[in-house]
């Protein structure tokens, strides 16, 4: 993987690599403006699980936060699959595991707090995931260069891997940079999309 050496400074076909851009994390303290009938209503999370989740997968939701897409994430894969929810704030996955318990799907997640610098799972997990999810959340990470490698690490050979980012907070130039950088790490950009009025592509592991 050749990547320009200094800052600034690029050569024909590398990805120039100036200093991540690194926005604020989203508070566990307002967690409740994650999970609404609204946003609900807006982005269907059940339509993008019937899309790209089936049931017996073993799904990633990097940066679950309150598990807006987990619960429908956990009832697509079915009594036969698993969803990983990982999240940097513990508060978060405690209020993810409060509301999925009476829901009856605790026995189908396994959630995971990561680290600020990476996602931190067990590497005999690495090439075992179907699909990955980093939905608004990518702008929050200080190196996004190795989430993307861990990300296609953990995904199986053709593995799906869906990203957003709200355009209000990631500009086109920025995303497009990351979308670069993804297909440095192992993906193939299969298809750019508006989600609802957000910045998203599908990714296939190489």
């Amino acid at each position: 993987m050749a990547f320009s050496k200094n800052p600034g400074e690029s050569t024909p076909g590398t990805v120039e690599l100036h200093p991540p851009i690194h926005h604020e994390v989203f508070s566990a303290s307002r967690a409740g403006h994650l999970d609404t009938r609204l946003r609900r209503f807006i982005y269907r999370p059940d339509r993008l699980a019937e899309r790209y989740v089936k049931p017996g997968d073993r799904i990633l939701d990097f940066g679950c936060g309150p598990g807006f897409f987990t619960r429908e994430f956990a009832k697509q894969v079915g009594e036969g699959g698993e969803v990983f929810p990982v999240d940097l704030q513990e508060e978060m996955l405690r209020i993810l595991r409060e509301k999925l318990g009476p829901e009856d799907l605790l026995s189908r997640i396994s959630t995971h707090r990561c680290e600020p610098n990476t996602i931190g799972l067990p590497a005999d997990l690495n090439g075992t995931f179907d699909a990955a999810f980093a939905i608004f959340v990518v702008h929050e990470v200080p190196d996004p260069v190795r989430l993307f490698r861990e990300i296609c690490l953990l995904l199986k050979p053709g593995g799906t891997f869906f990203y957003s980012e709200p355009p209000l907070i990631v500009p086109g130039k920025e995303f497009r940079k990351n979308l670069a950088l993804a297909e440095r790490m192992g993906f193939l950009v299969i298809e750019t999309k508006l989600f609802f009025v957000n910045r998203a592509a599908v990714l296939r592991k190489v």
